[in-house]
């Protein structure tokens, strides 16, 4: 039997997935079919089903990629000098600057409300990205950054809205002022997110003036 080079065999991996993203973007989920995607990734079907035994091992996979790209860059922005900046920055670029992302959120919401099975998948998902901003928020409010009278939970379900919202934006309006709408998204999130002002204290010679 001849032995599996498991660097090749994860490069090839991740040529598949890449593949098979390009045609959910382009076909959408239910669209796209194996045949598609491995005329894309330029294979044939049975070498396909070496590396992934259905089109669902493959969303599960992107799903996963997705996972440890944004746990990954969650502890970014955690060591940043300012958190919420960090964040608005991370959120401009995977969303409002980002085309694909708008399509997939889009197409997976949709694909969600008709396949069972399919929104098993995004409801997993959901809860592993929920619990990752939760211990962002946590760590954040631990620092000071984030104001700690937010229920974290409530929070992450917020800032998912968010997320979704904006990557819905351009598709409501291909028109809209991307660089106005940065800058009204970052002030909502700081407005939202960050510890209020402590009262100021007034000196004992004010004091005596009142």
């Amino acid at each position: 039997m001849r032995k599996v080079d498991p660097v090749r065999h994860e490069q090839k991996r991740r040529e598949i997935l890449q593949a098979a993203l390009t045609c959910f973007v382009r076909d959408g989920f239910h669209g796209a079919s194996t045949t598609d995607i491995c005329t894309e990734a330029g294979i044939s079907p049975g070498h396909l089903y070496h590396y992934f035994p259905s089109k669902e091992t493959m969303i599960q996979a992107l799903v996963e990629q997705n996972l440890g790209h944004a746990a990954s860059r969650l502890q970014v922005i955690l060591a940043a000098p300012d958190v919420i900046e960090a964040l608005v920055q991370e959120l401009e670029s995977t969303s409002i600057h980002q085309p694909q992302a708008q399509v997939l959120t889009a197409e997976a919401l949709a694909e969600a409300c008709r396949n069972p099975d399919f929104a098993a998948i995004v409801h997993a998902h959901a809860r592993a990205m929920r619990a990752l901003l939760v211990d962002f928020i946590v760590k954040a409010q631990r620092r000071g950054e984030v104001d700690t009278g937010l229920d974290p939970e409530a929070t992450a379900n917020i800032l998912f809205a968010v997320v979704d919202g904006a990557r819905a934006l351009p598709i409501r309006n291909p028109a809209v002022d991307i660089q106005q709408s940065s800058q009204h998204l970052r002030l909502m999130l700081r407005r939202f997110l960050k510890p209020a002002a402590a009262p100021a204290v007034k000196t004992i010679a004010a004091q005596t003036v009142d």
